[in-house]
C-alpha cells in the first residue's frame, strides 16, 4: 500500500510539474513549422555568415545570442563577431578593449554604446576579448545617417576621404521598391520619405560592406542586427548577396506572440529561424 501511495503521488507531481512549463519560446523554420534549437544550431555552423536578427529590447535573444557563439566557437575556433550597435569609426577603441589596452570604462566614454550595452551586449563583446575573436563594429557612424536622411545620398559626397572609409563604397545600390523599404513609407505615414529609406539602404549597406571586409574563408561570421534589416532575406542579406551571391547565408528573426503553439501568417517566411518569443517576457529596457 506504501508503495502504491509514492507511485500516486510521483505521479501527481508529474502532472503538476508538466502543468507549470511555461516555455518562454519557440523555434520555428521559415515554413512556420515547429523545430529545436539544435538543429538550427546545425544550419548556423554550416553557414559562412549568419545574421542574427534580434528585438533589440529582448531578453530571450540576448540569451540566446550569447550561448550560440558559445555553442559555435566549441566547433569552429574560426570564428568572426560583428554588430549593428558598434559604429565603424569606433573600430579603434574596440580593438584597443578587445586586446586588453583599454578597460570598459576607456570604452564607455570613447565608443558610443548604445544604453543597454552592459546587459545585453558587453556579454557578447567580454567573449569575443576572452577568446580572442574578432570584433566588428559595422554600423555606419549615425551622423552620416541623419546626413542622408536630411539630405539625400548626394550629401555623402561632401564627406573627406577619411570620412568615406566608415560608410560603404560610393555609389552603392539602392533598390526602393524592395518590399522591406516600400513597407517602412506604409509604417510611417506622414512621417515617412524617400530619404528615411535611403538611410536606412546605407546603414544596410554599409553592415554588409563591413561584414564581407573582414569575412574570411573557412570563418563562421556571426552578425548581430535588428530584426528588420534582414526580415525577409532583404536589407543587409540583399546587399550580401549582390556582392557575393556564393557565400552560404543564413538568417534569424526574432518575434513575440500570445500564444507559442502556432506562428502567426505574418511571420511566416520572415528568415531561415524564427524565434518566437512570449510576449510577456520582460524586456531589458
Amino acid at each position: 500500500m506504501k508503495s502504491l501511495k509514492i507511485f500516486i503521488l510521483l505521479q501527481f507531481l508529474t502532472l503538476i510539474g508538466s502543468a507549470q512549463h511555461l516555455p518562454a519560446y519557440q523555434i520555428f523554420d521559415e515554413k512556420g513549422k515547429k523545430t529545436s534549437y539544435k538543429k538550427m544550431l546545425k544550419q548556423v555552423k554550416k553557414s559562412d555568415i549568419f545574421l542574427f536578427g534580434e528585438l533589440h529590447d529582448n531578453a530571450i535573444a540576448h540569451w540566446l545570442q550569447l550561448e550560440l557563439i558559445k555553442n559555435a566557437y566549441s566547433h569552429n575556433e574560426n570564428l568572426l563577431l560583428g554588430a549593428e550597435m558598434m559604429e565603424a569609426d569606433n573600430q579603434a577603441s574596440l580593438n584597443e578593449f578587445l586586446e586588453g589596452k583599454m578597460d570598459q570604462k576607456g570604452l564607455d566614454s570613447t565608443a558610443r554604446l548604445w544604453p543597454n550595452y552592459k546587459t545585453d551586449y558587453a556579454p557578447l563583446v567580454n567573449f569575443a576579448k576572452e577568446n580572442e575573436i574578432p570584433f566588428i563594429a559595422t554600423n555606419v557612424p549615425r551622423r552620416y545617417a541623419n546626413l542622408v536622411y536630411k539630405n539625400g545620398f548626394t550629401a555623402l559626397d561632401s564627406l573627406s576621404k577619411e570620412e568615406k572609409e566608415w560608410i560603404v563604397p560610393l555609389p552603392f545600390p539602392f533598390d526602393s521598391e524592395l518590399p522591406t523599404y516600400k513597407n517602412i513609407l506604409a509604417m510611417m505615414g506622414d512621417h515617412g520619405s524617400e530619404k528615411l529609406v535611403m538611410a536606412q539602404a546605407l546603414k544596410d549597406a554599409t553592415m554588409a560592406h563591413f561584414i564581407l571586409k573582414n569575412y574570411k574563408e573557412g570563418h563562421l561570421f556571426i552578425h548581430f542586427n535588428g530584426a528588420y534589416h534582414s526580415d525577409f532575406y532583404e536589407g543587409i542579406l540583399w546587399y550580401l548577396q549582390q556582392e557575393k551571391p556564393m557565400l552560404n547565408y543564413l538568417t534569424i528573426s526574432t518575434v513575440t506572440q500570445n500564444n507559442l503553439s502556432k506562428l502567426e501568417e505574418e511571420h511566416v517566411g520572415k528568415a531561415h529561424f524564427i524565434i518566437c518569443v512570449d510576449a510577456d517576457m520582460t524586456s531589458t529596457y
